[in-house]
């Protein structure tokens, strides 16, 4: 347990562990603003989707 409790206290004192945590921190609020972003918009881009495939399949549909 001693062991344990030194490498925290180290870990601690390292400014990489301190970096890490910034850019762990970052990327979980960029993560965030992209799942609230399509959320938001989720229904907007489920309708433009639809229609993109649907004008995809009969403009672009193989010749016989």
């Amino acid at each position: 347990m001693k062991a344990f409790v030194n490498s925290v206290r180290a870990f601690a004192r390292e400014e990489d562990g301190v970096a890490l945590t910034e850019y762990l921190i970052l990327l979980a609020l960029l993560v965030g603003g992209v799942i609230g972003a399509v959320t938001l918009a989720g229904t907007n881009l489920s309708a433009v989707w639809t229609a993109w495939a649907g004008w995809f399949t009969t403009s672009l549909a193989v010749p016989a």
